[in-house]
């Protein structure tokens, strides 16, 4: 058996919060898109990740899920995102700090989702 992605599906109250995070901030790209639709919804992608993104109120009141993102260069996105997004910054978690994993993490928090930025030691 073999798997190629995995593709993870967030929902969020109003899209335009999930666009300002994945492709304003982390740069991500638009591959697909139904923004008009009934049911609007995207698909973004970057370095061989998609993600979904699914407007709908109902399921982002009840789901608040993390997901993690692993770098190679954790200090090159975090000064990004805290220079141009610093209020995006969770303040739980607002710079790279060794945990006591063995990963470097700092995280990012939209209204809707937590983005741990993670880097392995």
């Amino acid at each position: 058996m073999k798997f190629t992605k995995l593709v993870v599906s967030l929902f969020y109250k109003d899209l335009s919060t999930a666009l300002a995070t994945f492709v304003d901030c982390l740069e991500f790209t638009i591959g697909h898109e139904e923004l008009d639709s009934d049911h609007p919804f995207c698909v973004v992608d970057k370095d061989g990740l998609s993600i979904m993104l699914f407007q709908n109120a109902e399921y982002a009141e009840i789901e608040h899920p993390e997901i993690r993102l692993v770098t190679d260069n954790i200090d090159e996105v975090y000064q990004k995102v805290a220079a141009g997004f610093p209020g995006l910054l969770h303040p739980n978690l607002p710079e790279p700090t060794l945990r006591p994993w063995g990963a470097k993490e700092f995280a990012i928090l939209d209204g809707q989702i937590g983005i741990r930025v993670q880097q392995w030691t």
